[in-house]
């Protein structure tokens, strides 16, 4: 079987920025849940609050450390895998990644130390501004790679010179068409991954009778988060896939599965997409409500694939990856709104709801992967849409050096993330610890463990 070395770049990237992805979608949403857990502790001085901070703290340092090594190694694809990109837009995407070193990586490598180590070595204030910058550190970072990446998608403020991209206006290369669209979803999300995170931790440790000080309230507080954060969610996505359908609308029309330019365009609920024949199998079809749903008209005209042969994404991976990631969106509404409504009626969960979140604790990750595909791989066949195709920069290896490395980076990655769910899950199983060191329970403290 012959292997195309296109095909296997494309793999091994995918799979490096898959599996870096994983660990900043945590890390910006519960650095915003410690400092809001540190907050708490400033108002009231109650030490149920320092009790949580102390727990997820460790979980943020962990998290961290496996997100800032896989992102060296991703940054290292650029120059491996795809030079070709770097010779012609390194002008700007070069600039913009080394504003996310200068900014939020210092930012958070000069406070980090102190947030994670100084709780008891620093005052309180300090402690708080330390997690304060942390967390804008964190958003820095998504700041300038989403910028990047939207100017990928949706490239602004560039010209030409002998062949290769350069700046004209930077306002307008980072705050592109669909920047910030594409930030608010990304940020919605990373919250909602840390949301989900944290009430299946939570869950976890109550089924398991290890329950620390003020572990059910923060249960509460991450479900209530889940409840008003996934509606927002669907609202941010519609403006954005508006956005996407102004600026991308071959993207859009893989997502739909829309292959004739149409006024009234029905909604595929499900079905199998057939490039070759240009049609969608076994289409389960709701009429007129893409149109509604893409262009806010019940005969609003979209574009099908057919107007862009030739320059349109793989359709089967983009038309299933966004229906995996609304039908994960819609089954966290569900789970959150059931169990806020319980929670609200002052009713405690019981072990199925309690089980339902565990399951859950990853469904951020499920749901950001899924939309990652759509947005990378709905790009192609452009590495920066409309201007550069990806075939036209990939480095030319061998087919047997690339297999070699990707065999590699899968067994890496596969032993790192069962070790990093392992050990969350055994740090999880422990009992919370005083300050003194001895185990403490939910209803040690006067407050019976409620904030």
């Amino acid at each position: 079987m012959e292997l195309d070395p296109f095909l296997l770049a494309r793999i091994q990237f995918a799979l490096n920025i898959s599996f870096h992805i994983l660990f900043p979608t945590i890390t910006i949403g519960l650095a915003y849940f410690l400092l809001f857990f540190r907050i708490r502790y400033t108002q009231t001085g109650d030490d149920h609050w320092d009790y949580i901070y102390a727990f997820w703290v460790k979980v943020f340092a962990l998290t961290f450390a496996l997100g800032v090594v896989t992102g060296i190694v991703m940054s290292f694809q650029f120059g491996t895998n795809w030079p070709g990109f770097m010779e012609q837009a390194g002008n700007i995407a070069g600039p913009l990644l080394g504003y996310e070193v200068l900014t939020a990586f210092f930012l958070e490598a000069s406070f980090l130390g102190i947030m994670l180590f100084g709780r008891r070595r620093v005052s309180n204030r300090v402690h708080l501004l330390a997690t304060s910058m942390v967390a804008l550190g964190t958003s820095l970072s998504a700041f300038w790679i989403l910028s990047l990446n939207s100017w990928m998608q949706t490239p602004a403020g560039y010209t030409f010179e002998n062949g290769v991209l350069i700046a004209e206006n930077w306002l307008a290369v980072i705050f592109n068409p669909s920047f910030g669209y594409r930030l608010a979803h990304m940020f919605v999300a990373c919250l909602i991954t840390a949301v989900f995170l944290v009430a299946g931790v939570s869950a976890w440790r109550l089924l398991k009778g290890v329950g620390g000080p003020g572990t059910r309230s923060v249960l509460k507080v991450a479900i209530l988060c889940a409840a008003v954060l996934t509606p927002t969610q669907v609202f941010i996505g519609d403006l954005h896939g508006l956005n996407t359908l102004e600026h991308q609308p071959a993207k859009v029309a893989a997502m739909e599965g829309i292959w004739d330019t149409q006024s009234g365009a029905a909604l595929t609920l499900f079905g199998i997409p057939d490039e070759e024949q240009r049609t969608t199998h076994y289409a389960l079809k709701v009429p007129k409500m893409a149109s509604l749903i893409l262009t806010h008209d019940l005969d609003g005209e979209v574009k099908g694939l057919n107007d862009f042969v030739g320059e349109h994404p793989p359709v089967a991976p983009v038309f299933f990856a966004f229906r995996v990631m609304v039908g994960m969106g819609l089954l966290m509404i569900l789970v959150s709104w059931l169990s806020s409504i319980k929670l609200l009626r002052g009713r405690e969960l019981e072990t199925t709801g309690l089980r339902v979140l565990v399951g859950m604790t990853f469904a951020g990750w499920v749901a950001v992967l899924a939309g990652w595909y759509v947005t990378e791989i709905g790009r192609q066949p452009w590495v920066v849409n409309g201007l550069i195709r990806t075939a036209d920069v990939v480095a030319d290896h061998e087919p047997q050096v690339l297999i070699a490395s990707l065999t590699a980076y899968v067994l890496i990655y596969a032993f790192l993330l069962v070790s990093y769910i392992s050990t969350l899950f055994y740090m999880s199983s422990k009992p919370a610890l005083s300050l003194k060191g001895t185990p403490v329970h939910e209803y040690d403290l006067q407050s019976g463990g409620r904030i």
